[in-house]
């Protein structure tokens, strides 16, 4: 076994990323205060040819600093835009016939392992506050929620590891290979 080189991984450029098919996936970031954890999920986005990722209330938007940081150049790939208000986001991925979920737990959740996805449909993926999850309001409005499955004392995971998580299950649900 030999660890590849750079030169080996069949990277894709900005131009090739851009018309590359797209996972049928929308991230939705609301109120993420860390910019750490938001370059995160941009890089996740960028892993799995994510479709695009709204940033929303106080999440900070590139360009920065610190979001760089961690996307390491995602930020120029992955289609994003902001938004202030995250219901009129849910709003418009609702009248596009997009399914919209909350990762979250809440009351009639669905765990992550049973979450079937439906061929040819289109999700977004609501993630919250690290602090607070998913407001309510947010909540009311979503098609339903996935709860990632948790045995431990803390039941909360870091969203830019909540967000691999689920990115990384529906895509394998979604059969997407390389």
């Amino acid at each position: 076994m030999r660890k590849l080189e750079n030169s080996e991984l069949e990277r894709k450029s900005i131009e090739d990323f851009k018309e590359s098919k797209k996972t049928p996936l929308i991230l939705v970031l609301d109120d993420i205060r860390s910019l750490h954890n938001i370059g995160s999920v941009f890089r996740t986005a960028d892993a799995f040819l994510i479709e695009k990722i709204y940033l929303c209330g106080i999440t900070a938007s590139p360009p920065n600093k610190e979001i760089h940081k961690t996307a390491l150049g995602a930020t120029e790939t992955v289609a994003w835009e902001y938004r202030s208000n995250v219901i009129d986001v849910i709003e418009q991925l609702k009248k596009a016939d997009t399914t919209v979920l909350a990762i979250e737990q809440v009351e009639s959740s669905i765990y992550l392992q049973d979450f079937e996805v439906e061929k040819g449909k289109k999700y977004a993926l609501i993630f919250g506050n690290e602090v607070h999850g998913v407001s309510q309001d947010a909540i009311r409005m979503c098609d339903n929620s996935i709860e990632i499955p948790q045995l431990g004392t803390k039941h909360s995971l870091n969203i830019s590891v909540s967000t691999g998580i689920v990115v990384w299950d529906l895509f394998q649900k979604m059969n997407w290979s390389k």
